[in-house]
């Protein structure tokens, strides 16, 4: 028997063995499926949880004398303009769907830190959830293979019995 999240927070309970071969292959099919939109939204959250801490990282390396120096801002991830630095204490922040909010150097560093540790917690809750299909998957596959050896030894005993009777 297996459990499968059917609402959350609720597990039902199902006997793999009651199920036909052709059930076994369809659930396969969609776990995969799942499984597969879960390892991508994985590498989503895994990509801003790197520009995030990039983010916070160019921070960090902001220094109090830098005021007036010229700086490359990046216009995209491969153009960059010549730029200087004009006020330490005032960044403009893309938070997301075309808003910017400004903030102070330490407000900048926090939001980023909190932009980290939140992505990160959404990616612990993605890992268990693909852990537990991954052994509801490996479940099924097993059960799946039991009934495939059993039809094959099946279909070979018939065939023997068919060859003796010839």
């Amino acid at each position: 028997m297996a459990a499968t999240p059917s609402a959350p927070g609720k597990a039902e309970m199902i006997d793999l063995t009651k199920l036909s071969a052709e059930q076994l292959l369809q659930i396969k099919q969609e776990f995969e499926q799942e499984m597969t939109n879960i390892q991508d939204s994985l590498s989503t959250l895994h990509g801003c949880k790197a520009k995030y801490a990039g983010s916070k990282e160019a921070l960090e390396t902001f220094h109090s004398d830098w005021e007036n120096r010229e700086i490359l801002v990046p216009l995209t991830s491969s153009m960059y303009v010549p730029g200087r630095v004009k006020d330490l204490n005032n960044f403009v922040i893309d938070i997301g769907t075309g808003y910017y909010i400004e903030k102070d150097l330490d407000g900048s560093k926090d939001y980023f830190k909190r932009r980290v540790e939140y992505v990160q917690e959404q990616i612990e809750k993605i890992e268990k959830i693909h852990l537990q299909k991954t052994r509801f998957l490996n479940s099924v596959i097993g059960v799946l293979e039991l009934k495939q050896a059993a039809a094959a030894k099946l279909q070979a005993q018939q065939q023997s019995q068919s060859a003796q009777n010839s």
